[in-house]
């Protein structure tokens, strides 16, 4: 990988020269016996890294956040990706997807745990591509912009983006070179990376017929629940997420625009008590994680019913509290949540959501589908 210039300061490169073998020339024979060479290199540019320029495609794949890492499993990589955060964690939670898309298969088992991660550690991996937003590694402790631009240029470029989850700021120097995108914007990107945007393209038709039939199916505004999404593995005192903040993290729920049940009373990422969530009184909550096979539904749900507190919430008491799939949700998850999302919020105008407790994604009637399950595992699979 070659260099892209210098972005933000302590030199820090937008692209590198990389370790691996990849060439950046083709070479051909014309009849007459004469031979050219032609530069194969091409150039990706994103915020905050700016162009980054690639000398083959890249191969071996390193993550930290599973949006990135979802965006290699659309594009037919996820077996590729040799780190994330919490490996074992989500291959089950995205294996609760993968079984509704036939021949699609999926193995984070075993891979390096990268929330926290060192310079040691990467030139360990030697990864043709760091799908990993450099400005949430210099937030992390041990690293600043010269530890990054050593990896650059030492083992493979930094391409990703995190900040765009909730539009939040990224380390003051990177400050001057951000850019918040959307999911889809950023996978758009990503596709990029690795000469695939035919699957982009498909996928991301896909994914405007799905908000085309969102949009025509939304009740009137009056009509529209209140919501809180949250982490009830603690059903006492759950972290809790604003439904209408800017960012992918709530790129499933914002489409459906409804009443965010805690206003600007509280910030996204809080944890509160039964009393807080009885103030807001949502009518619908929605669990991350919740299709996780570590959570228990049914345990979470009686938890909030026995309270004395909690059981008073009206979404406990009208059986609307279901289960959900990530935050750092990449596009299939993005796909499916949306499906999810339109009938637990809106199962009259979308079809009920089954009485879902646990197990993979639940088979849904064909007719009530937003997106053909057959179309999306080729796109995957390159059977397009």
């Amino acid at each position: 990988m070659t260099s892209g210039g210098a972005l933000v300061g302590g030199g820090l490169l937008a692209g590198c020269t990389g370790s691996g073998d990849g060439a950046t020339s083709t070479t051909s024979t014309t009849a007459d016996g004469t031979t050219t060479t032609a530069d194969a290199s091409y150039t990706v540019s994103m915020a905050p890294m700016g162009d980054v320029t690639f000398a083959a495609v890249p191969e071996t794949i390193f993550t930290r956040l599973t949006h990135l890492a979802g965006m290699a499993f659309a594009l037919g990589r996820g077996n590729d990706v040799n780190a994330l955060h919490a490996p074992d964690y989500y291959d089950a939670l995205w294996n609760q997807f993968t079984p509704r898309l036939p021949g699609v298969e999926l193995d984070w088992t075993g891979r390096y745990s990268s929330w926290t991660t060192s310079k040691e550690k990467l030139y360990e991996l030697d990864s043709d591509v760091h799908l990993a937003d450099p400005a949430s590694v210099v937030a992390l402790d041990d690293w600043n912009v010269e530890d990054v631009a050593e990896i650059s240029e030492n083992v493979g470029p930094w391409f990703g983006n995190t900040f765009s989850d909730s539009h939040s700021e990224p380390p003051a120097a990177y400050a001057d070179a951000y850019e918040y995108y959307t999911l889809w914007e950023q996978f758009e990107r990503v596709a990029q990376v690795f000469a695939d945007e035919e699957k982009y393209d498909a996928l991301a038709a896909i994914h405007d017929d799905v908000l085309e039939r969102i949009a025509s199916g939304l009740p009137a505004e009056a009509e529209r629940p209140s919501v809180v999404m949250g982490g009830f593995s603690d059903p006492a005192a759950p972290y809790v997420y604003n439904v209408d903040t800017p960012g992918f993290l709530s790129a499933h729920v914002r489409p459906f625009e409804p009443v965010d049940a805690f206003g600007d009373d509280v910030t996204s990422g809080s944890r509160i008590d039964s009393e807080t969530l009885l103030e807001a009184d949502p009518d619908v909550i929605l669990v991350f994680g919740g299709m996780h096979p570590s959570y228990d539904m049914a345990e979470i749900r009686a938890s909030l019913e026995d309270d004395p507190v909690a059981s008073e919430v009206t979404a406990v008491q009208d059986g609307r509290v279901y289960a959900q799939g990530a935050r750092y949700q990449g596009p299939i998850l993005n796909l499916f949540q949306l499906e999810m999302t339109a009938k637990q919020l809106y199962p009259d105008a979308f079809g009920e959501w089954p009485a879902y407790t646990e197990g993979a994604y639940p088979e849904i009637p064909e007719n009530e589908r937003f997106f053909d399950r057959e179309r999306v595992a080729d796109v995957i699979n390159g059977e397009r």
